[in-house]
């Protein structure tokens, strides 16, 4: 699937009179980005503050979603569009610049559940679920965080035994993305199976969520990604057939091979929140007057401005570069770290400067400032926190692990 050509009706962000990023992108990247952008100022936009005051995701828009080719979009074959990483990333920015829960559905339903169907499943498997999935038919959750920790995934206590031709799963997974809503969760659990080869290694399996023994509760009291659907999972004896396990993937490589897929959408994704706060702040520098005056003709100010834009280039030109090394196969882990680390840091860093620029009305939701600040702590979080990314880089700088 391409996005044929760009779409001029589609309204463009003000810095694009300053940073011309369309000059580096292909006739196909920009239409993917126009038509990511066209749904998210048109579907999303009008109606997100009140979804995120209301706590409302809407399921309505899944679909729509998948008809515009974004669920998957970077794997080919099964009803998924083939698209390239700079697409996928440029899709990523614009549903991120209306709000990060959706750029958070289509990593979590993509990068995640999708993508390890995709590199790890049986064809059955990839035959029974993606079809649906990159459609919107279905939705996908990946449950690999534990209710005492993410960053340490080594030590998870979820299980599953073999029970004659079943394997029986029992623990507990907690902030994983659309797990009440699902239908289909890939588990990652250590396998407790004392006569075989695969004792302690964690596998992934494939649970339908009307499996008898899942239970999901979403988790309440957000101040935060309110606009999404994060739950606590339980598993009590849950009974999956043989064939439910991903044969391809053995040990922790699995799950961390999906997670450098959503961190990439998020070096993307971030700095579309940044540019949202970055156009607010700009906008109202213009129309609200003080001392007689635009404040934007004060030198502060435009300092201000032009360091926000500045942090938007460089990350989003590190967002390009890091797309183009995925897309020659050159793209490592500790670069994923780099532009995970920064792109999320500058963004909450602009979302705080847009704020104080818009003074107090920028605490109201007349402005998506302080949702996106929000939001970003989460982001900030999930994926791999700050520390997490800084010791991955400093390990490929030094060759010595201090984790």
């Amino acid at each position: 699937m391409t996005a044929t050509e760009p779409d001029a009706t589609v309204t463009a962000p003000r810095i694009d009179a300053v940073f011309d990023l369309d000059a580096l992108l292909t006739a196909d990247e920009l239409a993917w980005r126009d038509r990511a952008r066209r749904f998210a100022q048109e579907r999303i936009a009008p109606i997100i503050e009140q979804d995120f005051e209301d706590k409302v995701f809407r399921r309505e828009l899944v679909r729509e979603a998948g008809e515009l080719g974004f669920l998957g979009m970077h794997l080919t074959g099964y009803g998924c569009a083939g698209a390239g990483a700079v697409a996928y990333g440029l899709v990523c920015l614009e549903l991120e610049a209306a709000d990060s829960g959706w750029r958070t559905f289509v990593s979590v339903q993509g990068s995640l559940a999708m993508s390890a169907i995709h590199k790890y499943g049986s064809e059955e498997q990839k035959q029974r679920w993606l079809p649906g999935m990159a459609a919107g038919e279905l939705i996908g959750c990946f449950a690999l965080t534990e209710p005492q920790g993410g960053s340490d995934p080594a030590a998870m206590t979820t299980t599953a035994r073999r029970d004659g031709d079943e394997w029986v799963i029992d623990g507990a997974k907690r902030w994983i993305g659309l797990a009440s809503l699902a239908d289909v969760a890939v588990v990652w659990a250590k396998v407790d199976d004392a006569g075989s080869d695969d004792h302690g290694v964690v596998r992934g399996f494939l649970v339908p969520t009307s499996t008898a023994g899942f239970t999901a509760t979403p988790i309440d009291g957000k101040l935060s990604m309110r606009a999404s659907v994060q739950c606590d999972v339980t598993f009590e004896g849950v009974r999956l057939a043989a064939d439910a396990m991903l044969p391809g993937a053995r040990g922790l490589s699995g799950p961390f091979g999906c997670l450098n897929e959503a961190r990439y959408g998020i070096v993307w994704g971030a700095m579309g929140a940044a540019r949202s706060c970055l156009e607010s702040a700009l906008g109202r520098s213009i129309t609200r007057e003080v001392f007689g005056r635009p404040i934007g003709a004060n030198q502060l100010i435009q300092a201000k401005l032009a360091d926000m834009l500045v942090e938007v280039e460089k990350g989003v030109l590190l967002a390009l570069h890091l797309g183009r090394l995925k897309e020659r196969g050159a793209l490592t882990p500790a670069q994923i770290s780099v532009g995970k680390l920064n792109s999320v840091r500058e963004a909450l860093r602009i979302a705080h400067e847009a704020r104080a620029i818009l003074a107090g009305d920028g605490i109201t939701n007349e402005f998506p400032v302080m949702r996106h600040a929000a939001n970003l702590e989460s982001v900030r979080t999930y994926e791999g926190t700050d520390e997490v990314h800084q010791l991955v880089i400093g390990r490929a700088l030094t060759g010595l692990s201090a984790f």
